[in-house]
């Protein structure tokens, strides 16, 4: 389980590291505090942490997703299932898909209970990823 999640981890940090930098205003003119480009969510009682980190990634989050608890964990879970399958399919098939976007496979098993939180945070980088890269992993993607 930790594997799988460390994969994960190292996936979006080499994402974030290779993909050209993007500069992205905050819209929230009420704090005059930067949000970090990290996202950090650990559970040491099933032992994984996930730590995505992109540039504009918690602005995105914090500005244009809906809030937590507007999509149900099922929906959240078919939905990861679906991005993280297509994921792999091209991080299978270099030569077709830039491998600098899908460099590492993600091992997202859907018989493991990661929580609401996880699912919430790993949906919203799966449309954060394809409406910034212009990449379309499955079926319609909002473009919130």
């Amino acid at each position: 389980m930790k594997k799988c999640v460390s994969i994960l981890i190292v996936l979006l940090t080499i994402i974030a590291c290779s993909t050209a930098s993007q500069k992205v205003a905050s819209t929230d003119t009420t704090s005059a505090k930067k949000l970090s480009d990290t996202v950090r969510i650990a559970n040491d009682s099933l032992e994984y942490e996930v730590i995505i980190i992109d540039n504009g990634f918690s602005t995105w989050l914090a500005s244009r997703a809906y809030p937590r608890n507007y999509y149900s964990l099922q929906y959240l879970e078919n939905k990861n299932y679906l991005y993280v399958t297509e994921w792999n399919n091209r991080v299978l098939q270099p030569q077709r898909y830039n491998p600098n976007l899908y460099e590492m496979s993600i091992n997202y098993r859907p018989d493991i209970h990661y929580g609401y939180e996880v699912n919430y945070l790993i949906y919203n980088y799966m449309i954060y990823f394809q409406n910034t890269y212009k990449q379309k992993l499955w079926g319609n993607v909002p473009s919130r």
